[in-house]
């Protein structure tokens, strides 16, 4: 291949930016996560960030970053295994795991990192991984990474699991992967259910809590919590840049396997150290969520269910969820990006998923409304949203 072709094949494709005359992705952000947010020089109403709790931008957590900074400065400028960690690293891991009920955590540069880095440190090409369908690429390309067999089973299907199960007796390890909240349309799995059927068959669950970390669950904890279980056996792993409103990924476990992965997974050992700052913002956002959930949590519930209720009012296909999220209908591609260029030139922000995220002509508009949204501002989204359904007749 000469250099020409190659960056001939390498070049995006724009036929949905051309038919549509929009490009929803990479917008320029120029504020924080406000009541409202600035998007070249615009105020718009931002039902996209995954801020479900709102405090993204709270001062609390500002400050203790800040404090970090003064303290720590901004990096270590090293990886973990080579010049170790600060104190904030040993007492936050301690934290996060008593937070989600587990004996130990690692945590990681990002999410993304944590799942591609935990299988090539925990299976090989003998063992079997049955994953759901609709799991997250970062874990599906870290389990492809191992050249083992894997089996996707139907969405949130546990016969579907239990038959997969039966016909991968003879592997030599078996993991059963799924997320808590599957993000482009709020279900939940069935975890407690897929958790025994890992007991029956001696197989080890894998869990993605990233958007049920505090969001679900009584208190906030997420997908434990929620689904009652206790001495949880499997792996556990979460975003923190998400309800936690900071940067970074977790894996939670057993100790023994924890320790294990600080000397064995690639994407920990070979990345630079999550900064100090970020570190020292994420425990104060578990200390707020530790303390003002049920407030917070309510807040956000209620938006959902307003959004949610009015939106099936005014006609709109709404995506059945059991979670804080609302996703609308849109079908192709070029459906689902006219519908977000419609909302983004009355300055609401939505989060147009199409394919290859979700499958061919089954996009969907994604709408999380953060807790620190006013009521007055989920009203002016309603209002558009009626609008735009009225002008289409």
């Amino acid at each position: 291949m000469s250099t020409k072709e190659f960056y001939e094949l390498h070049q995006l494709n724009i036929e949905l930016k051309r038919k549509t005359g929009f490009n929803p992705y990479y917008v320029n952000v120029q504020s924080g996560l406000n009541d409202s947010i600035i998007i070249d020089g615009k105020e718009f109403i931002n039902l996209a960030a995954n801020n479900y709790l709102g405090i993204a931008n709270d001062i609390r957590i500002k400050e203790a970053t800040i404090n970090a900074i003064n303290k720590y400065g901004l990096s270590l400028c090293a990886t973990p295994i080579a010049l170790g960690g600060t104190d904030l690293y040993k007492s936050l891991s301690q934290k996060l795991s008593d937070f989600v009920g587990l004996e130990s955590s690692i945590i990681y540069p990002s999410c993304y990192q944590a799942n591609n880095g935990l299988f090539p440190a925990i299976a090989d090409k003998n063992d079997v991984i049955i994953i759901d369908q609709f799991s997250h690429s970062s874990l599906i390309e870290g389990a492809r990474t191992v050249g083992c067999k894997i089996r996707p089973f139907l969405h949130n299907n546990l016969d579907s699991l239990e038959k997969n199960l039966k016909n991968s007796l003879k592997h030599k390890q078996v993991f059963v992967v799924t997320e808590s909240v599957f993000s482009t349309e709020g279900s939940i799995a069935p975890f407690a259910e897929i958790v025994e059927l890992c007991k029956i068959f001696d197989a080890i669950p894998v869990i993605d809590d990233s958007h049920g970390i505090g969001v679900i669950g009584k208190n906030g904890k997420g997908i434990l919590e929620h689904s009652g279980i206790k001495d949880y056996q499997g792996i556990y792993t979460a975003s923190l840049g998400k309800s936690i409103a900071n940067s970074g990924g977790m894996i939670s476990g057993k100790k023994t396997l924890i320790d294990y992965l600080k000397y064995y997974s690639p994407h920990l050992v070979y990345s630079t150290s999550i900064a100090p700052s970020i570190l020292a913002g994420i425990e104060k956002a578990i200390c707020i969520i530790e303390e003002e959930f049920e407030v917070l949590g309510n807040k956000m519930w209620k938006y959902r269910n307003k959004l949610r209720d009015a939106l099936i009012e005014f006609g709109y296909g709404v995506r059945s969820s059991s979670a804080p999220i609302t996703s609308i209908v849109t079908g192709p591609s070029v459906d689902t990006l006219l519908f977000a260029k419609e909302l983004y030139n009355r300055n609401v922000l939505a989060t147009p998923f199409i394919y290859p995220s979700v499958p061919e002509n089954q996009g969907v508009i994604r709408l999380i409304a953060g807790a620190n949204l006013e009521e007055k501002t989920i009203d002016r989204a309603l209002h558009i949203f009626k609008e735009i359904k009225e002008s289409q007749g």
